[in-house]
């Protein structure tokens, strides 16, 4: 009963996180790269489950624990993953300048300390609860250590990558209207 409403709940946050991300920032390339950046949140967390619950001394059951943990991952992915697209659109409209690849470089950039340092504090929170707290809570805590970390990774390398390349359109990339060829962006490297 579990992993059917456990599956839903996940698909069900997917599709909702899709929507909201569409109707803030209007491209759904933002809610394609938010989506497949919160897949691969899950499947690493369950993967990293799989491969280990033989070996852990803890309980690392598929349980409510554990869903509840990839929810609260996947709502915490979302929101770095919701800072870095808010300064994406921020520069589209301040810096007309840039081509897409600077743009996005620019923003991932501007954005990254206050991600690994949000990110580092929340797992050194986490971290010592793992580490001092009760038996109860590890399988729920190592799910939550394996997720922020692969969610600060994922907000940045992939969700930004998949807008990015879905953004661009064939061999030319459109930013504020005017079109500039892959050799031009490539000589203002």
């Amino acid at each position: 009963d579990i992993k059917p409403g456990g599956t839903f709940a996940v698909i069900a946050a997917l599709a909702g996180i899709f929507l909201y991300i569409l109707l803030r920032f209007r491209k759904w390339q933002f809610s394609l790269g938010a989506v497949v950046g919160l897949a691969h949140d899950a499947i690493i967390i369950l993967g990293a489950y799989s491969l280990l619950h033989k070996y852990m001394p803890f309980n690392m059951e598929i349980n409510r624990d554990f869903i509840a943990a990839i929810l609260t991952v996947l709502g915490y992915s979302i929101n770095d993953t919701v800072i870095v697209f808010d300064r994406i659109r921020e520069y589209l409209r301040e810096k007309k300048s840039l081509t897409l690849a600077g743009l996005f470089d620019d923003s991932i950039s501007s954005t990254l300390g206050r991600t690994f340092n949000t990110s580092f504090t929340t797992i050194l929170v986490i971290l010592s609860i793992f580490i001092f707290g009760g038996d109860n809570l590890r399988g729920f805590l190592f799910a939550m250590l394996i997720g922020i970390a692969f969610g600060t990774y994922s907000s940045i390398f992939i969700a930004s990558a998949i807008a990015y390349d879905f953004l661009k359109t064939g061999k030319e990339e459109e930013v504020h209207g005017k079109t500039s060829s892959s050799k031009e962006v490539v000589a203002s490297k």
